[in-house]
């Protein structure tokens, strides 16, 4: 990967982590940290991805949602259209592409639960929607730890992006 293939994936971090120390949600966060340094935006894709924080709806039930982020970012790339929804074939790219963010992912956390990385980070599952958890979560350094981690999956998911468009670029010259 080239200097500026390197320089998009920290932008990626560095955009990821600030947007959740900022503003909160993981996926929100990460999506838009992977897009912008890619110079896209998509406000629709964005607003979609308001739910799938701390494991979909702040259950911690779900997987974490950053990595929902990164494989929404992936999507929006190499995702299929509507035009083909019919065309299963057409899904694979980005399917593929996302199972390397999940293997990525847990190659380096070990999990991809919400409520298992809480656990492993914070001692146990933190409900953001009651006042006391969400004090606890802040004492605990879930804003910088949950901020680094979204960072991290903005530059995996810019990685696998880039990784992608090199491969089709070399295959079409």
């Amino acid at each position: 990967m080239d200097k500026s293939g390197q320089d998009i994936q920290d932008k990626a971090f560095s955009l990821a982590k600030q947007y959740e120390l900022e503003n909160g949600n993981c996926a929100q966060s990460t999506l838009c940290g992977v897009l912008e340094a890619l110079g896209m935006e998509n406000n629709d894709v964005f607003r979609s991805a308001t739910g799938l924080a701390d494991g979909v709806g702040l259950t911690g039930e779900g997987h974490c949602g950053a990595l929902s982020g990164g494989a929404m970012a992936i999507g929006c790339i190499f995702g299929r259209k509507r035009e083909d929804f019919k065309r299963r074939g057409k899904m694979l790219k980005a399917a593929i592409l996302s199972r390397q963010l999940v293997n990525r992912f847990k190659e380096k956390y070990g999990t991809c639960s919400c409520r298992e990385l809480q656990t492993k980070f914070f001692g146990g599952f933190l409900d953001l929607l009651d006042q006391s958890n969400f004090e606890e979560a802040q004492k605990r350094g879930m804003p910088e730890t949950c901020s680094n981690l979204a960072g991290e999956v903005a530059r995996l998911t810019a990685q696998i992006i880039l990784e992608q468009q090199e491969k089709e670029a070399a295959k079409s010259q």
